[in-house]
């Protein structure tokens, strides 16, 4: 491989899973499926080695894991609150809301749907902490939600560096 495009396409392959990772805090922006995608552009462009097919086995792994697990959290960890699916739906639309009224990542979606759930379960139950609870119980779940889907992006770039260094 030509020393230029080879340096190109580590550079750009680096960026594009960075900007995966640094995604990953903006909701509704698929920042492990950038990651993935970029290792598969990435195999594509330098080629899958012995190496290369095993890490992106395992790459691909990392991303199904963080991503189902994501999903898994949110929801235990409101259920565990107290939230019935419906308020959960609200705060969902809430989040999809808020993100396009207030673009800040982490900011208008997150604040949305938590005032979703605190509002829906409050009305249901005519107990304000009732809702309190449901809501405290889908932001722990959403802040684990967060750390599996950073520690998979992370693990993520690092079994690629492994496959750019050792492939």
């Amino acid at each position: 491989m030509d020393l230029l495009y080879e340096f190109s396409l580590l550079w750009l392959t680096l960026f594009f899973m960075l900007l995966g990772l640094i995604g990953i805090a903006v909701p509704f922006f698929p920042g492990l499926l950038i990651i993935w995608l970029t290792a598969l552009g990435y195999g594509a462009l330098a080629g899958f080695s012995g190496l290369g097919v095993f890490m992106m086995i395992l790459i691909t792994v990392a991303m199904l894991f963080g991503s189902i697990v994501d999903n898994v959290f949110a929801g235990a960890g409101a259920r565990g609150g107290g939230a019935s699916w419906k308020a959960i739906a609200v705060g969902m639309v809430g989040g999809v809301i808020g993100t396009f009224l207030i673009p800040v990542p982490l900011v208008g979606g997150f604040i949305a749907a938590l005032v979703g759930i605190l509002g829906f379960e409050a009305y249901r139950h005519r107990d304000f902490w009732k809702g309190f609870r449901a809501m405290r119980g889908w932001a722990v779940g959403c802040g684990w939600a967060y750390v599996v889907r950073l520690l998979s992006g992370i693990l993520m770039i690092e079994l690629w560096v492994i496959w750019v260094l050792w492939g």
